[in-house]
């Protein structure tokens, strides 16, 4: 099965590009393969063209978090709420979201 072959990405969010690299195929099957493990459940679209493996979502650390959150919106940074909860500055108990804060849209 190739999902094995996409655990050798050492990133923690991949492009289709790294998808077609890795398993030696073209870019437009790498798409269609990606799109594929999406509705399989196998891999988590984070926006057009940025997938990560669905076992490191489950496992991501709060750094990995705030990373992706960065990465989702450019340029982009992470609310004052989100960063005392981070360095539990706050007694309020921010439930497994990251809120990020852009000049754009």
């Amino acid at each position: 099965m190739k999902y094995n072959d996409l655990k050798k990405i050492k990133n923690l969010y991949f492009t289709y590009q790294d998808v077609a690299k890795v398993l030696s195929i073209a870019e437009d099957s790498a798409r269609v393969l990606s799109t594929r493990y999406v509705k399989q459940k196998y891999l988590i679209r984070l926006k057009r063209n940025f997938y990560i493996l669905k076992e490191r979502w489950d496992s991501i650390t709060p750094n990995q978090r705030l990373e992706l959150a960065n990465i989702l919106q450019v340029p982009s940074y992470i609310s004052l709420m989100t960063a005392l909860s981070f360095y539990e500055y706050t007694t309020q108990v921010q439930q497994k979201f990251i809120e990020s804060i852009s000049l754009y849209r």
